[in-house]
């Protein structure tokens, strides 16, 4: 029950780089590494403005739903209008858009150069909510204190506080809800904060009514003068490291922690263009390499852009009803306020800016909660890797030979590039890095002529 649910949504329960320039990139998308590509990792958007604050979470619990709950640690007690039912096809959409990804470029032919142009420009529903069932009868004599009962489509939810955490722990295990042994320390760090506690299980009924067969993401709206998302409690009972994406939404610019550091994801490397049918395990290998780098104690900025437009485009930017519905209710406004010079590539005039992080942790790496700052930089960051095909046409003329040379070298450079990014071994790297042409000899002196012609040839 719980103990499944804090795999599933750790971050709540119990849940070489430079800035690439605004210019046109000039490349072709081909292939994007989505969230699905890390084994139970959740998925949050955080959408927040004037201390004002939505959070979606993203349910991606397996297993029987009478063994689902969720518990989330709250600011205040959340009134019924304060809980929503989202859209998992927005949160897939956004994911989608800010996911890192590979471009390719192809070589032109070196007998026939492309205008000079060119060549400068390759170098640079909210658900119907009813009352629940009426309530436990022990929580007064625990010191917990049921402050609203709800249920909100598919989920029966409790707001609770508590005196302390024994009361609360005896509570819900009383209740049905299996709590790990170390949550106690947890909760009651919470519990002197006047924390309040999100609690939502699945009811059987209701869902079968829907129809709906997966659980739809959970999203609440509260006021905050803290910028925090809570993970502490995700970590008591972890089997291992814990993977979280985290979406933010402003209409201010990029946001990054406060209490770690945020660091960029490696962008813009030359790789084999044999990636291109292996790029999900090089990003993999590569995370996890970046990751052992910072010793587990960084959170890495995957995405940060502008939601008026793409370049290039891995998903096209989100519909304004989209972002309201994912909590950006400034879009709201009828006046845009679009800055000066800003150039809307795809029209929709929106003043959303989205911030991808990821972060892998464990409760000895992480030991803190995670604490937001929104910077007001509006400077835009992908994870983008770049294959290039070299030409590979018969044609030969005085510049063939040394096209070919240099490809050799750039080759070379990015299998070595390739290697550093994800610890792969070079053996393994060069067969599948085989070039698409015979590589060009490098002319040996003749150790059988003079001294003198074989410095100076006949």
């Amino acid at each position: 029950m719980i103990q499944k649910t804090f795999a599933a949504l750790g971050f709540f329960s119990f849940s070489f780089m430079v800035s690439q320039p605004a210019a046109a990139f000039c490349g072709f998308y081909v292939a994007k590494a989505e969230a699905s590509l890390f084994n139970n990792a959740s998925q949050v958007v955080l959408a927040r403005h004037d201390n004002k604050t939505v959070i979606t979470m993203s349910n991606d619990y397996q297993g029987e739903l009478t063994e689902f709950a969720m518990v989330v640690p709250v600011p205040e007690v959340l009134k019924k209008e304060q809980i929503h039912i989202a859209n998992q096809k927005d949160i897939d959409h956004l994911d989608a858009y800010t996911a890192p990804r590979l471009v390719e470029y192809f070589d032109k032919n070196p007998c026939n150069p492309p205008p000079l142009y060119e060549q400068r420009a390759l170098i640079g529903g909210g658900a119907k909510t009813k009352e629940s069932a009426p309530l436990p009868r022990s929580a007064k004599q625990l010191g917990v204190t049921i402050e609203a009962s709800y249920t909100v489509g598919e989920y029966d939810i409790l707001i609770l506080s508590a005196k302390e955490s024994g009361g609360l722990v005896t509570w819900l295990e009383a209740n049905d809800y299996k709590i790990p042994k170390n949550a106690g320390d947890v909760l009651e760090s919470y519990i002197k904060q006047d924390t309040k506690f999100f609690v939502a299980k699945v009811n059987l009924e209701e869902q079968a009514k829907a129809g709906f067969t997966k659980l739809r993401p959970l999203s609440m709206a509260f006021e905050t003068p803290k910028f925090m998302l809570p993970i502490r409690l995700g970590t008591v009972n972890a089997n291992g490291p814990q993977d979280l994406i985290i979406y933010t939404l402003s209409p201010k610019g990029r946001v990054e922690t406060t209490n770690y550091r945020t660091v960029k994801l490696p962008t813009g490397q030359e790789l084999p263009p044999y990636i291109k049918t292996e790029f999900k395990p090089f990003y993999k290998d590569m995370f996890a390499t970046s990751v052992n780098k910072e010793d587990m104690k960084a959170v890495f900025l995957e995405y940060a852009w502008d939601m008026s437009w793409c370049d290039p485009c891995a998903a096209d930017p989100l519909s304004k009803k989209q972002l309201v519905e994912l909590g950006a209710f400034w879009e709201l406004a009828k006046e845009t306020n679009t800055p000066p010079n800003r150039r809307v590539r795809l029209g929709n005039n929106l003043k959303t800016y989205v911030t991808r992080l990821h972060v892998r942790y464990t409760g000895e790496k992480f030991p803190d909660d995670l604490r937001f700052q929104d910077t007001g930089n509006r400077e835009n960051f992908q994870s983008r890797y770049v294959l290039r095909h070299p030409y590979g046409g018969n044609d030969e003329c005085a510049a063939m030979d040394n096209y070919r040379k240099r490809v050799q070298d750039r080759r070379e450079k990015e299998m070595v590039t390739l290697a550093g990014l994800t610890g792969w071994d070079m053996d393994t790297i060069r067969p599948k890095g085989k070039l698409p042409f015979k590589p060009v000899d490098t002319p040996k002196p003749n150790p059988q002529l003079p001294w003198y012609k074989r410095i100076w040839g006949d």
